[in-house]
């Protein structure tokens, strides 16, 4: 599938597809005397690397040439001042309640104006790889945001001929025009404090506003691709998939589901010493084929923390480029990256496919299993959900703990359990639509579902390789789960020092406590946002059931 760029004069007007009123402010910018169009990776590099404030470091892009580069590039680092995250606070959706977009609409009529003695940079990128569900993209920023451009680029796929070729043998979806999106990161307004970043999915634009960091772009992007596939039968993934091949010859395609911070690009890239054949498709963004099964990923490269990974670490051969961390001289006089957020928290990277050295674009085979990645110390290292209704249910009501890489509006406690509706934060429709998706998955499709705690389980941390050692026990079919205590559709694994005393009151009176913050939470979607986000009757009798049990 592919979305439309042209149209036939008769095609342009009011009420016609790709002609609403926020869409028309953002586009007509694109076609500005002041705009000039990027159009290769090399052109961007070059930008970025004379932007003033860019750290050119002495580290050599691997085998950059291979993806555009010239041969000798180097790894760009430039900082964002003190803003190292995404600000869920700034985020407008048209459509839902509260949202004024005559508002919002005139505020980015002056941003764009405001802009009109700046030069501005057009670049394109495809999101999607393969012909199956490829979208086009359309970023617009001004002067001096060149290593924003660049690594934008970067994080999708930029337009190679191979690509190009792909593109042009995919079917244009009706009714789906490119995505566009107007930045200006050094936008300020007394309204908005944080920023402002503003979304029209249903006309596939967006404006992003005051926003610094790269991560408001690469997921800002990726909020309309995502609701572009919800609409034409995909479930929309923020996690990570991978495909085992086992020594029977057997494919096992599993996917995890978590927010930043929560161990899924740790568990999408475990290496397993080597026991099985692994192919990657990707860490953070994917969709779903709900009649298919099979998988595609949205993004080439990978945008990954850079906490664990000391300078010497073997992974920085792969870095593109690199967000918030510091520079220095290393014995032999070169600059390099300065990693493990000693200059702040949530240092970014942008890596490239090379990373994973066997990483597919597309997973044919039908997913087998769900991995509901949360940070709920109630819940023991894995259980297994078996209503089609509970696992869809649960993760809706995913728990888990704030990550650094999100910036926070004034007086939010950091430290506070959330629940985050399939550990996607930008979604952009109602949430029974990703209910009813992942509810399919596991009814018609019989796809397992599981909750991977990687926190602490009462106060004892879970160690990585506990939750390693459990994805390996099910993929080889060697997990021995038993029922839960009075629970009729949850079963556990009996892990040593993990083992819940459900003859413990203080235990059950927690447990109680965070089972009822879910039902609470499922409850709460009737009223919240003017019922936005409510789910259907069975979603909270399966969440009630977990509690009346335990009563």
């Amino acid at each position: 599938m592919s979305t439309k760029a042209y149209y036939k004069r008769s095609e342009i007007g009011p009420g016609k597809v790709g002609f609403s009123k926020t869409r028309s402010i953002i586009e007509g910018a694109f076609y500005g005397n002041n705009v000039v169009k990027v159009n290769t990776l090399k052109e961007a590099y070059q930008l970025a690397k004379e932007s003033p404030g860019t750290i050119v470091t002495d580290m050599p892009v691997y085998r950059g040439e291979e993806f555009g580069l010239e041969k000798d590039a180097k790894v760009l680092l430039f900082n964002d001042g003190s803003v190292t995250g995404r600000c869920a606070a700034a985020r407008r959706i048209t459509g839902e309640p509260g949202v004024d977009t005559d508002n919002l609409d005139k505020k980015v009529m002056d941003a764009v104006y405001d802009t009109r003695y700046e030069t501005l940079y057009h670049a394109e990128v495809f999101i999607g790889l393969h012909p199956e569900f490829m979208v086009k993209a359309h970023l617009l920023i001004p002067e001096g945001e060149e290593n924003i451009l660049y690594s934008w680029m970067l994080n999708f796929q930029y337009m190679s001929d191979e690509y190009v070729k792909m593109y042009k043998s995919s079917k244009e979806i009706e009714n789906e025009p490119d995505i566009y999106i107007f930045s200006d990161p050094q936008w300020s307004h007394p309204d908005h404090p944080l920023g402002l970043t503003y979304f029209n999915t249903d006309q596939n634009c967006a404006a992003l506003l005051g926003m610094r960091y790269f991560g408001e772009h690469k997921k800002g992007t990726l909020t309309i691709a995502w609701a572009i596939a919800n609409r034409h039968g995909y479930a929309s993934c923020h996690g990570g998939q991978k495909e085992y091949t086992l020594d029977d010859g057997s494919k096992y395609v599993a996917s995890v589901f978590g927010l930043s911070g929560s161990g899924k690009s740790t568990l999408t890239h475990a290496k397993h010493g080597g026991k099985y054949s692994v192919t990657v498709l990707h860490d953070d963004a994917f969709v779903i084929n709900t009649q298919t099964g099979s998988s595609i990923a949205l993004e080439p490269t990978y945008f990954d923390k850079t906490a664990d990974y000391p300078v010497d670490c073997e992974d920085n051969k792969y870095l593109l480029t690199v967000q918030n961390c510091s520079a220095t001289l290393d014995e032999d006089g070169k600059v390099v990256i300065v990693t493990e957020d000693i200059r702040n928290g949530n240092g970014r990277a942008i890596k490239s496919k090379l990373w994973s050295p066997n990483r597919v674009d597309r997973i044919d085979a039908p997913v087998n299993a769900i991995f509901w990645i949360m940070k709920d110390p109630t819940i023991p290292p894995v259980v297994k959900l078996k209503g089609a209704s509970l696992a869809s249910v649960m993760g809706a009501t995913l728990a888990t703990k704030r990550s650094s890489a999100e910036r926070l509006a004034p007086g939010v406690d950091p430290d506070a359990l959330v629940v985050e509706p399939y550990a996607n934060p930008f979604r952009t429709y109602p949430l029974v639509n990703d209910y009813n998706k992942f509810k399919t998955l596991v009814a018609d499709r019989n796809v397992d579902c599981y909750i991977i705690n990687t926190g602490d389980f009462m106060g004892k941390k879970i160690p990585k390789e506990v939750t390693i050692g459990i994805l390996e026990s099910i993929v080889e079919k060697k997990a021995d789960f038993k029922q839960w205590g009075p629970f009729s559709e949850i079963e556990f694994a009996e892990i040593e020092g993990f083992i819940p005393d459900m003859e413990n009151a203080d235990y059950i009176k927690t447990l109680k406590a965070r089972m009822k913050d879910r039902v609470d939470f499922v409850k709460s979607r009737d009223t919240f946002k003017e019922g936005y986000d409510k789910l259907p009757a069975d979603a909270l009798e399966a969440i009630e059931k977990i509690l009346s049990e335990l009563n």
